[in-house]
């Protein structure tokens, strides 16, 4: 069984508390610090009024990086993989002009 502690992180000048695994605070922690940068960010630029329409642009700006870093990181396996392929048959060629 995982054990679990109550963290309180700070986001906007406003306290959560929130239960996590034990081992997985710092990383909660990290995320808070991180969503707290990017919604004071769009508080700042001042597009944006109100705690939940801050959050929900924020969740949305974050989702969005989170994506394009995901389709690259496909992307570059498919291009690894093409090219693994074509060297494949390269060696194939130079096996058969032997």
């Amino acid at each position: 069984m995982t054990q679990t502690q109550t963290v309180t992180v700070r986001i906007l000048d406003k306290d959560y508390h929130i239960a996590c695994p034990i081992s997985e605070s710092s990383n909660l922690e990290r995320a808070a610090e991180y969503l707290d940068t990017k919604m004071r960010e769009i508080r700042r630029s001042g597009k944006v009024i109100g705690a939940e329409r801050i959050a929900v642009m924020a969740a949305l700006n974050i989702t969005h990086a989170l994506h394009s870093k995901q389709h690259e990181a496909l992307f570059n396996s498919q291009d690894t993989e093409q090219v693994q392929q074509l060297l494949v048959r390269v060696q194939k060629s130079l096996d058969s002009a032997e």
